[in-house]
């Protein structure tokens, strides 16, 4: 009996001993109290505690960890803005970051949170809400360096603090939206206007180096026709006939020429010209008496001019 006894204590006592041995996962501290008390801390791997007298108070990841928060502040103008802001944090691989974590941050979460709020409703409210919209960086920036200097006593780091999301008010962010597609309309306009300009002047310079070039075409087809004409009135003068005979026939001549391009183009229209030899004799006459109206008012102006320039 008595050795029935022994061997049941034995085996309790090993089992109570056992129970005594724990592990820790890596990126991983446990801190391990006796009766309470702060004893020591245990890293990653196996370990072993005294059972009933000492216990594992905890255990602190080193991870990192992210924490989203969201706040709604007022901007200067007025606007109702709700802010999306990240923490990513972790606690570091010291004795004395792991003992402060454990055991002088309860809710580390809410620390946060509370000292984000604070820092986001001391700042946005001093810009207009397109500042905010573009110094979103000035805002992580004021929101990390404030972590930092609150969470260090903590055993905490701060790794990042970021600005993920703004979003204004409904009827505001409508607004912003019809300011942005009329600026962009603007715009387009403004480039479709540009555009037109440079059209325009591609068409009139193009127009006028057209024009340049029929009259460069039209003179020279005047010259070979003056060349043409004193061509044949020296032709006619060899044969005997005189010079206003002659003139007379080459004026016909390039008269019927044209009347006959004209009646060739589709959709002419009826000219009525007198061709019975009275007729033709007084059509002739008339343009005799315009080319020597022409030659005396030529004459004329010629004569009035002095010699230096002035008119007499």
């Amino acid at each position: 009996m008595p050795a029935l006894v022994f061997g049941v204590i034995v085996v309790l006592v090993a089992l109570v001993l056992l129970s005594g041995f724990f592990t820790v996962q890596q990126q991983t501290h446990a801190v391990v109290q006796r009766f309470g008390r702060f004893l020591r801390i245990c890293g990653p791997g196996l370990h072993f505690r005294w059972p009933l007298v000492d216990s594992v108070a905890g255990r602190i990841t080193h991870r990192v960890r992210e924490l989203e928060i969201k706040v709604e502040t007022k901007t200067k103008d007025d606007v109702f803005v709700e802010l999306l802001i990240a923490v990513q944090f972790f606690v570091r691989e010291t004795d004395e970051a792991v003992k402060a974590a454990q055991y002088k941050l309860m809710n580390p979460q809410q620390q946060i949170s509370s000292y984000v709020f604070d820092t986001v409703r001391a700042l946005v409210p001093e810009m207009p809400v397109d500042n905010v919209f573009s110094e979103k960086e000035k805002i992580a920036s004021a929101v990390k360096d404030r972590l930092e200097q609150i969470m260090d006593d903590f055993g905490y780091t701060i790794l990042q603090a970021l600005v993920n999301d703004i979003q204004p008010d409904t009827e505001v962010k409508a607004a912003m939206n019809k300011v942005n597609a009329s600026a962009r309309l603007k715009e387009a306009a403004k480039n479709e206007a540009e555009a037109r300009k440079i059209r325009v002047i591609a068409e009139a310079e193009a127009e006028a180096r057209a024009k340049e070039l029929q009259g460069v075409g039209i003179a020279r087809q005047r010259l070979a026709i003056a060349k043409g004409l004193k061509e044949s009135v020296e032709s006619c003068s060899e044969a005997g006939i005189s010079p206003e005979e002659a003139t007379k026939m080459v004026l016909l001549t390039q008269h019927y020429d044209s009347v006959t391009a004209v009646g060739s183009r589709s959709g002419a229209t009826i000219m009525m010209v007198p061709y019975s030899p009275a007729g033709m004799s007084a059509f002739s006459d008339q343009i005799m008496q315009a080319l020597l109206g022409a030659k005396q008012a030529q004459e004329t102006h010629t004569g009035s001019v002095a010699p230096d320039g002035s008119r007499s």
